[in-house]
């Protein structure tokens, strides 16, 4: 069976990604911090889909915990997937955050996803197969966020993947790697941010199933950028080539929804 290697393997998109790949026969090494909940998704993969589940429990943010996953990214048997789910996301907009947070965040957003790419990618090339998705955002085509850093650590993500999958050497491998941009999707991951999104619209929210799914269409069809929906595919396209000019006006500071862009002062109103 080909074996996938999942991040943030607990909860939303990482255990929608999980499952589905449990249901089409592959075996599985499920990653996250807490043990406990690592366990117990992977007795309940063995049970349900009769697949092999290793559990790996690994804090992304810190460098001993990426070690770990790329030790076992280099070792016997090789992984035919990776799925670089994990990140953060930081409630506050950036004047007001703790500078510790930040660099957390962009530990787990940013540098877990290029230690981890770079720690099986060669294996893949020299093998001459494989696949590689990064989870990023539609906020990465920015500026649909201001004054907050996890849009800037998406499009990094975005950058990194069109780049290193766009690659000649990559290609003719017949490796692929995928940029995934999901738009508001019902997660832990706002909830654990501390972050209130009860306002949005019913319209907005993708459902984690719904986009693990498209994303895994997209990857088999060989695209570099995934979008799921139509609707998510419309904003990126209007945040990647609408003028900033326009665009600046209608941000949103999705990370602390009670603070917005006011064109005429240019800045944001603090959360209280």
């Amino acid at each position: 069976m080909p074996i996938a290697l999942v991040t943030g393997a607990t909860s939303g998109i990482g255990r929608a990604f999980v499952r589905r790949l449990a249901r089409t026969r592959h075996d599985l090494i499920v990653v996250a911090r807490t043990r406990h909940r690592l366990e117990e998704l992977a007795e309940d993969l063995r049970r349900e889909a009769g697949v092999r589940v290793e559990a790996l429990a690994a804090d992304l943010s810190t460098v001993g915990g990426c070690r770990s996953v790329e030790d076992r990214l280099a070792a016997a048997p090789s992984v035919d997937l990776l799925v670089n789910n994990a990140g953060i996301m930081l409630r506050e907009p950036f004047p007001y955050t703790d500078g510790a947070d930040e660099e957390r965040m962009l530990a787990v957003n940013v540098h877990a996803v290029l230690r981890l790419t770079h720690a099986v990618l060669p294996a893949m090339i020299e093998r001459r197969s494989g696949r590689i998705v990064n989870v990023a955002s539609f906020s990465a085509h920015g500026p649909g966020g201001l004054a907050t850093t996890y849009p800037a650590s998406k499009s990094w993500v975005l950058a990194f993947s069109e780049a290193v999958g766009g690659s000649a050497r990559v290609r003719r491998a017949g490796v692929r790697v995928m940029a995934l941009l999901p738009g508001f999707t019902r997660t832990e991951l706002h909830e654990r941010s501390g972050i209130d999104l009860t306002g949005l619209p019913r319209w907005m929210w993708l459902d984690a199933d719904r986009v693990v799914a498209a994303a895994l269409r997209d990857l088999e069809r060989g695209r570099n950028v995934s979008v799921p929906s139509v609707r998510y595919k419309l904003a990126a396209w209007g945040l990647r080539h609408s003028p900033r000019l326009l665009l600046r006006p209608l941000a949103w500071d999705f990370s602390a929804p009670s603070g917005f862009w006011h064109p005429r002062t240019g800045r944001f109103r603090k959360p209280t």
